[in-house]
C-alpha cells in the first residue's frame, strides 16, 4: 500500500495546487466571492487530506494493518466527494451537489477516527 497511497498523495496534491492556481487566476473573474471562497475550501480540505495520504502511506509501510489501509481509503473518498463536490457547485453552480459534501466529511473523520484507532493499539 505504501506505493498506492503515496500515488495517491502525490496526484491530489499536485491537482491541489493546479486547482488552488487556476481557482485565484481563472475563476476569480467568474465566480462570486463566495463560491471562490467555497471553492478554495475544497482544495484546502484536499491538500491537508493529500498530505495525510503521505502519513498513511508510511504507517502502511511501517506498521500495516487493515485499519491503517481503510483510513487510507477514507481519505480517498474524502477528498473527492467532499472537495469534488464543493469544485462541481461552484463550477456548474448546481446546489443540489452540496449535498454531496457532508459524505465526504464523513469519510475524513473516519480516516481520522481510524488513525486514532491504530495509535491506541499501539499502546
Amino acid at each position: 500500500m505504501l506505493r498506492t497511497f503515496l500515488m495517491l498523495a502525490a496526484f491530489f496534491g499536485f491537482t491541489g495546487v493546479a486547482l488552488g492556481a487556476f481557482a485565484a487566476h481563472g475563476l476569480k473573474a467568474r465566480l462570486s466571492a463566495e463560491y471562490l471562497t467555497v471553492f478554495q475550501t475544497g482544495v484546502h480540505y484536499q491538500q491537508i487530506h493529500a498530505l495525510a495520504l503521505i502519513g498513511v502511506a508510511l504507517l502502511s509501510a511501517h506498521i500495516g494493518g487493515r485499519l491503517v489501509e481503510v483510513a487510507g481509503w477514507l481519505f480517498t473518498a474524502g477528498i473527492l466527494l467532499f472537495s469534488g463536490s464543493l469544485y462541481l457547485l461552484t463550477v456548474t453552480g448546481t446546489p443540489m451537489l452540496g449535498m454531496i459534501t457532508p459524505i465526504g466529511g464523513v469519510a475524513f473523520l473516519g480516516g481520522w477516527l481510524l488513525l486514532f484507532l491504530v495509535a491506541f493499539k499501539l499502546a
